[in-house]
């Protein structure tokens, strides 16, 4: 089976750096893995039968529902699989987790993420409001609210968060926490051993960036 790396406009917007390291760790457990960055908005140009590895819930759910003749998986079960990567050891810290909500119905992914925080040693405080129980962060609010009443319901979201350390796998939830006052801590970012950075997080021109992304991809 041919299998691409999708990593997504948001982490390739975020750390294009660290997407080149999902990448390099992929072809030397998986074989021959090429980067695909046709944004998941677009028709694949793929071959029937191509399986695409994807980091974003939004491309999870795209590649699953809208493209007849390919599959997908996400990163997070391919590394639960995984025998050769080296796991960061975060030795016990406490930390609570925001499910991102294209892929509430995904009990494989919930299932996948939570060992690999296993792997990584985190103490998992789940919220009340987890899994397939799961509420969005705020973000697939925007264009229709006004801003301010978007970042309203990211502080609400935010504060149903039981730890200041909210694990997330959706960048953009990262800038929701933010937004909340708590500490996002994406997951590529700690598989990595890396610190989470915010970066650009206004509602208004992180979506700038990413329709820019999605024209040019």
């Amino acid at each position: 089976m041919k299998k691409v790396f999708a990593p997504g406009c948001a982490l390739k917007i975020y750390k294009p750096e660290l997407a080149k390291k999902v990448l390099d760790f992929l072809n030397n457990d998986l074989g021959d893995i090429d980067e695909y960055l046709i944004c998941c908005r677009h028709k694949p140009n793929l071959d029937k039968g191509t399986q695409i590895i994807n980091v974003c819930a939004g491309c999870d759910k795209r590649y699953r529902e809208l493209y007849e003749g390919i599959t997908t998986i996400s990163l997070w079960e391919v590394l639960a699989e995984s025998k050769i990567f080296s796991f960061p050891d975060y030795k016990g810290k406490e930390m609570t987790i925001l499910d991102a909500c294209p892929t509430r119905d995904q009990e494989r992914i919930h299932n996948a993420v939570r060992v690999l925080l296993k792997k990584m040693n985190i103490n998992l405080i789940e919220p009340e409001k987890t899994r397939t129980k799961g509420t969005c962060c705020g973000d697939s609010l925007y264009g229709v609210l006004p801003v301010a009443q978007v970042k309203e319901n990211m502080k609400k979201r935010a504060n149903e968060m039981p730890a200041s350390d909210v694990v997330v796998y959706c960048v953009s939830c990262s800038k929701s926490m933010y937004i909340g006052g708590k500490k996002p801590r994406y997951l590529v970012d700690l598989l990595f051993g890396e610190d989470t950075s915010i970066g650009t997080f206004e509602p208004d021109d992180w979506h700038g960036q990413l329709n820019n992304f999605i024209n040019e991809h």
